[in-house]
């Protein structure tokens, strides 16, 4: 019997607004007006806003610990209801992220990242905190980070490219929005006749 696909999904940039929260974040921490901090364009986005690493680390950790960003962030469009179509044809969800990136600032990290999830009804099957995506064993993984596409591919994993504007450059397969993500994964589920597993219970059942 064929195995269950197992669909590595990030959350910042992909299922949540990391951008728009943080921006919030440093506008309430250095009274900056939103013109101020231009929309991300490169990979490193806070080097356009004049920051150096030292910058964003602080800024970043007052963002995860005053703001509570990770709690309050919000979601992108159509996440919840593209990842329930997902979940009710069976692909198991597994969220993968690298939100664990300064030291002091874990348990508050983690504890509102699981508390988003619930919150705006993402379902998933595992939630893992890492940054080494080739090595949590799915078959195929959605991400807006160049660095991640590149290593996942060349580990030879399929990557599907979340459309952001620093990740352009990049081949496809690309989703614009999530109802693209939903067709590219089915696509991939009718090309490998992968056996599925019993969805997750209901969404609206158990809200």
């Amino acid at each position: 019997m064929d195995e269950t696909i197992v669909l590595g999904v990030d959350l910042d940039g992909v299922c949540a607004d990391y951008e728009g929260a943080f921006r919030a974040a440093v506008m309430r921490q250095q009274r900056r007006e939103a013109w101020e901090l231009p929309p991300q364009t490169v990979m490193d986005a806070y080097s356009q806003w004049g920051f150096s690493f030292e910058t964003f680390e602080d800024a970043h950790r007052r963002a995860v610990l005053e703001d509570r960003m990770f709690r309050h962030m919000e979601p992108l469009p159509g996440v919840s209801e593209a990842l329930w179509e997902l979940s009710d044809l069976g692909v198991w969800i597994r969220i993968i992220t690298h939100r664990l990136i300064f030291n002091w600032a874990h348990e508050i990290s983690a504890a509102d990242t699981a508390a988003w999830l619930d919150a705006n009804q993402i379902p998933y099957r595992d939630l893992c905190f890492i940054g080494d995506k080739p090595n949590v064993g799915a078959d195929l993984y959605v991400d807006d980070s160049p660095g991640n596409i590149v290593s996942l591919r060349e580990a030879g994993k399929t990557a599907i490219v979340f459309d952001q504007p620093y990740n352009r450059d990049l081949p496809g397969p690309r989703a614009e929005r999530w109802p693209d993500v939903v067709a590219l994964v089915q696509a991939e589920l009718d090309a490998r006749g992968r056996q599925v597993p019993l969805p997750l219970a209901d969404h609206e059942a158990s809200s």
